[in-house]
């Protein structure tokens, strides 16, 4: 109340809308981090696969049962291929879903009569999971990728399984960080 006993609007509706806009603007950044990182990871997997594998002064371990075979050659290809295909994908769709916020007419009424929330949230879930796919699949490469430069695997060599442990470790947990993360923008 003011002075003169007249009720003041303490902007209810307005903080609503606030909090509304600010939750929006949540799954904005969280779309623009998607976004960002695909761009890196498709800059790796053009990289690669411009590499020549069969290049004969790149190093790689050419003769002898731990020299990378065809089968691990064309495995490279296909990871960097369905890498590519999910990072394009996940990319896609973060951008048509910040367009469509971006469309959105200023609200006088709450954000929610505007925005589809469910769709929001299915779109925000498969371009992570486009995000995570590619992630994996690009991990996949790069096994590959030691397995040519270094040796097969299954020959035991200390240098392939030093280089390959820290990318099946720390790959998965920075994901599952991520996946925490957009599980959090997910529920905003």
């Amino acid at each position: 109340m003011d002075e003169g006993g007249q009720v003041r609007h303490t902007g209810g509706a307005s903080a609503y809308n606030q909090s509304r806009v600010g939750g929006t603007s949540i799954h904005i950044t969280a779309l623009d981090g998607i976004t960002n990182v695909n761009s890196l990871f498709t800059l790796a997997v053009f990289l690669g696969l411009a590499w020549n594998p069969y290049d004969p002064t790149d190093g790689g371990v050419s003769v002898g049962d731990c020299a990378a075979g065809p089968h691990i050659l064309e495995n490279l290809v296909s990871f960097h291929v369905f890498s590519f295909a999910s990072f394009l994908f996940s990319s896609l769709v973060a951008l048509c879903l910040k367009q469509a916020i971006r469309l959105v007419p200023p609200p006088s009424r709450p954000l929610t009569d505007h925005v589809n929330r469910a769709l929001l949230r299915a779109g925000i879930i498969a371009s992570a999971i486009g995000s995570v796919l590619g992630c994996g699949f690009l991990m996949m490469a790069l096994v590959n990728v030691v397995q040519i430069k270094l040796g097969r695997l299954g020959c035991a060599s200390a240098a392939t399984i030093g280089a390959i442990i820290p990318l099946v470790t720390l790959i998965p947990i920075a994901m599952l960080i991520y996946i925490g993360v957009i599980f959090y923008a997910f529920t905003s």
